[in-house]
């Protein structure tokens, strides 16, 4: 804590309005995906490469990786539905 004390007074706090709840549900802020488990065997290089990079980003190293996989997909995806 900072130390600092802070005080309230009694009485109106001002110009107050009521606003419309404009945010989504919990449920519309993740997104859901079909996600399977797979078994992935990875190079000790890739692994030293991937834990240190998500832990500076405080995220699983596992879902970094999983990013990767699906960027990489999606832009191949993507590539063949032009005639790539």
């Amino acid at each position: 804590m900072s130390g600092k004390t802070v005080r309230y007074t009694r009485g109106e706090i001002g110009n107050l309005r009521i606003v419309d709840d404009f945010l989504p549900s919990p449920d519309e802020l993740v997104a859901v995906e079909d996600n399977v488990k797979v078994t992935l065997t990875l190079s000790r290089r890739s692994l030293d490469f991937f834990k240190p990079e998500a832990a500076a980003r405080h995220l699983p190293y596992q879902r970094m990786i999983r990013a990767l996989v699906d960027q990489y997909a999606g832009r191949i995806a993507a590539g063949r539905k032009r005639g790539k």
